[in-house]
């Protein structure tokens, strides 16, 4: 209300309908390619709606506001999204499929490209993929006679430690590949990828049965938040 006592007009949101049609998403993505879309409109397709009182592209624009960009949704729970006005069930599944597909993509495509040199190449290849996880996994990536990629098998969930972690589970699809050398990769859900006493223990653990099944344990790396850590790098565990 105004100070005299009048109603403020409601806030006005066009709708996708009332756009020219060379600004609607579905036509620029059909017209142009999906590449010249932002990423608010290629949401807004995955929504496909908004509401009576929003435009889906708003709805779109608010979620990457209120979750800070894509890392931030494909972070976000199916809880969280759900209880985003404007979405329910539907659009928070339609969400959720849409960001791990594309988290899957990208996985696949590096699986089939890399060869590993490097941490980095590591952390390039899983990080993706193991940043964002709210637990702990170790993830072991088995390698060729070229340190070429044949997969990235997850072995556990939950706390990564030498209580927990088994020898003979870590190298069975090394084993069952005929894999020379592995390397192990775990993620810490805090962010910080500083390597514990406990990540020393299981490293000097796991290069011990390595080597009486005579696979090379070339590294492990901790994934966080945009950063990884070496094990080898940091001259632990490694001699």
């Amino acid at each position: 209300m105004t100070s005299g006592g009048k109603a403020q007009p409601a806030e006005y949101h066009p709708m996708i309908r009332d756009l020219p049609p060379g600004e609607r998403p579905r036509e620029r993505l059909r017209d142009r390619g999906a590449a010249y879309l932002s990423n608010a409109e290629l949401l807004a397709i995955v929504l496909r709606t908004g509401s009576s009182t929003e435009s889906v592209l708003n709805l779109a624009g608010r979620l990457l506001a209120q979750f800070h960009g894509l890392e931030g949704l494909a972070a976000a729970s199916y809880p969280e999204l759900c209880g985003v006005r404007g979405l329910g069930d539907a659009k928070a599944s339609q969400l959720k499929a849409a960001l791990e597909l594309g988290r899957r993509l990208v996985t696949l495509q590096a699986e089939a490209r890399v060869t590993i040199t490097c941490p980095q190449d590591v952390a390039n290849l899983l990080s993706a993929e193991m940043g964002l996880l709210e637990n702990e996994h170790l993830r072991v990536v088995l390698l060729d006679t070229k340190n070429h990629v044949v997969g990235t098998p997850e072995v556990y969930r939950g706390s990564v430690n030498s209580t927990t972690v088994r020898v003979a589970e870590v190298f069975r699809e090394a084993v069952r590949h005929n894999c020379p050398a592995i390397i192990a990769v775990h993620n810490h859900p805090s962010g910080d990828p500083a390597p514990s006493p406990e990540d020393v223990q299981v490293t000097r653990q796991l290069i011990d049965g390595g080597k009486a099944l005579d696979i090379t344990l070339l590294d492990h790396v901790i994934i966080g938040r945009q950063q990884f850590a070496s094990l080898k790098e940091k001259g632990l565990a490694f001699s």
